[in-house]
């Protein structure tokens, strides 16, 4: 074994993380292989248990069985064809107003995040249904694409989220509260984002020109009906879902297995469902479970050593010592978190940072869902900020090629919606009651 002092060790811990990351190897290898050198070389022989015991205890994790069910069911969803006709009902109602189309597609993707919860397919999804209509009709590009990437990474915060099933057993908070917690800031990112764009577009009104009248000229009763049976499918399962852990029928893991089953009963009633689509759900669901519960794993014993060797300590240390008392230390873990986010996986920032930062939280009496809560919304900006922006990279990978879509068009596009989230953030720290005011109504407090 080698003595190196904390401060030291963590440098040489983090800074690893960081390179591996930014030189291109996959998270899961860099912070299992971090971890596991590192300890050998300060740890010794203790490594091995060390990490083994770690790894063992996350995979047995009970909460985090409704990673692979919220999965499956955001994936048969998508494949069940319950977006079919919501985006023309959301149109029709929208698409008069200047920047409409835009604002739809942003609605579009709140909805969708209540059914989905996962990034890719939300963002692929509005790629694929709302990218031409507003580009062919004299959108700006940048407009358009950043209004898909804005709207398609609420499933990563409105439940039911599977950043929430991950957060919650690392802060030892209840799933079921950041559930109900996540639910107006989520609301109020997307109130945000439409506000953000109808006022934009009418200052400048090129940049999301009105639909023609002769294309939405549909008749009242027609509009309402299109409406309805587009978002009924929805409501039943947003009921299913979080009603079940609202009204405490369910804790979120059988909320989320009711949610799998009630997918597949819709994916059924459209008429969608056969044995070749549950086999490629299941597989789908399998590889991104696989992948979220490897990095989950190996971050969780990298964590372990870091402990071990008193880095945890160091670091309290140092975000402790910020300037502005809690309220600075408090925009000091912001910051470090925006940063985090512009090169590592949401999944790592939650396993390696969250259990060093709760006991920050806990030391300034922060209230820890309020906390963990600001955590989230904060990581909404990791999918729109480069390198990393993982909403970008899907964006542009399946924005049709005729539209001459351009990865400068879609950073231009997100970054006025970073600000919304900062935004969002300040309205969060100073009223908090948008947090917490929903988890105080629960019947039971999962």
């Amino acid at each position: 074994m080698t003595e190196l002092s904390p401060a030291v060790v963590a440098l040489l811990m983090l800074g690893g993380v960081l390179l591996g990351v930014m030189s291109g190897y996959p998270l899961a290898i860099v912070v299992g292989s971090v971890g596991f050198f590192v300890g050998i070389l300060i740890l010794g022989d203790k490594t091995f248990p060390l990490m083994y015991s770690r790894i063992y205890e996350l995979t047995l994790s009970y909460p985090l069985l409704a990673v692979p069910l919220f999965t499956f069911m955001g994936v048969m969803l998508e494949r069940s064809g319950i977006a079919d006709g919501l985006y023309d009902a959301l149109y029709l109602w929208f698409g008069g107003l200047r920047g409409g189309l835009a604002i739809s597609t942003v609605l579009f993707g709140t909805i969708l995040a209540a059914c989905l919860g996962v990034i890719a397919a939300s963002v692929t999804m509005l790629s694929i249904i709302a990218l031409s209509p507003m580009v062919k009709r004299g959108y700006n590009k940048a407009m358009a694409t950043g209004a898909v990437c804005a709207g398609g990474t609420l499933g990563i915060l409105i439940p039911p989220s599977v950043m929430l099933v991950v957060y919650g057993p690392m802060a030892d908070i209840s799933v079921g509260q950041l559930f109900m917690a996540a639910v107006v800031p989520g609301l109020l990112l997307s109130a945000l984002y439409s506000t953000y764009i109808g006022v934009r577009c009418l200052i400048q009104p090129n940049a999301g020109p009105a639909v023609p009248a002769s294309e939405r000229a549909v008749p009242l009763p027609v509009k309402l009906k299109k409406l309805t049976v587009s978002l009924a499918p929805t409501a039943i399962l947003i009921l299913a879902v979080l009603g079940s852990i609202f009204f405490g029928i369910a804790p979120p893991t059988e909320a989320a297995a009711v949610g799998a089953f009630a997918s597949i009963v819709l994916a059924i009633g459209y008429r969608k469902f056969s044995f070749d689509a549950l086999k490629k759900a299941a597989l789908e669901t399998f590889r991104v479970s696989a992948f979220a519960m490897l990095i989950g794993a190996l971050s969780y014993a990298f964590v372990g050593v870091f402990v071990s060797a008193g880095c945890g300590d160091v670091v309290v240390d140092l975000i402790m010592s910020a300037p502005g008392g809690k309220w600075g230390v408090f925009m000091a873990i912001m910051f470090i978190m925006f940063v985090l986010g512009m090169f590592i996986d949401w999944i790592g920032i939650v396993f390696i940072m969250v259990p060093i930062l709760t006991p920050v939280a806990a030391a300034l009496q922060f209230d820890p869902l309020w906390f963990g809560m600001m955590i989230c919304v904060n990581l909404q900006m990791a999918f729109l900020t480069p390198p990393f922006a993982g909403a970008i990279f899907v964006c542009r990978g399946t924005a049709p090629s005729d539209l001459g879509i351009e990865m400068s068009d879609i950073m231009r596009g997100v970054l006025p919606y970073v600000g919304m989230v900062v935004l969002c953030l300040v309205l969060c720290a100073a009223f908090p009651q948008l947090i917490l005011w929903l988890p105080g109504k629960m019947i039971v407090g999962w």
